[in-house]
């Protein structure tokens, strides 16, 4: 097993220091799916959420929050990302709304908290926007697919 990076000898958290390391392009994607009622995606569908436009909204929300992982993640470093991506498509035969989030920069340190986070902030955002329909709505799966770049190297779910 691989040493635990934001821990030291002593046992304190860390934050990891990546001076040393090469700058390259660094790439991840995360996926994750809010499942809900078949009203409640219909109602998602349709437009007829009080809020507003909740894929909109949602989409909008992960991009802020992989840019705010930082503040969030407490060992994360503030990265300048020059991409985030962020997708929700509607999966009527499973009731669910899918998200994908997909971070590039070329720095130092990898962008898989920020995917991760991007998803879970717009999956957190769907549930808010309409849970007032739906309180027995879960976020599931979510999870990092795909990552590139660094000494690790590529990564494929």
């Amino acid at each position: 097993m691989s040493k635990l990076t934001h821990i030291n000898e002593d046992g304190d958290a860390v934050m990891v220091d990546v001076s040393e390391k090469d700058v390259t392009e660094r790439i991840a994607t995360a996926r994750g799916s809010v499942i809900m009622a078949p009203d409640t995606l219909a109602l998602i569908k349709q437009g007829g959420v009080k809020k507003g436009d909740v894929l909109s909204i949602a989409q909008l929300a992960g991009i802020m929050g992989a840019k705010r992982t930082p503040d969030l993640i407490p060992l994360c470093h503030p990265l300048s990302l020059t991409s985030v991506k962020v997708s929700l498509s509607l999966d009527e035969e499973r009731s669910a709304v899918d998200i994908e989030a997909t971070c590039k920069l070329k720095g130092r340190t990898g962008v898989e908290m920020e995917a991760l986070t991007a998803v879970s902030t717009a999956a957190l955002t769907v549930y808010d926007m309409v849970k007032a329909a739906d309180k027995s709505m879960q976020i599931q799966d979510i999870r990092l697919i795909y990552k590139t770049g660094g000494k690790s190297g590529t990564y494929q779910a």
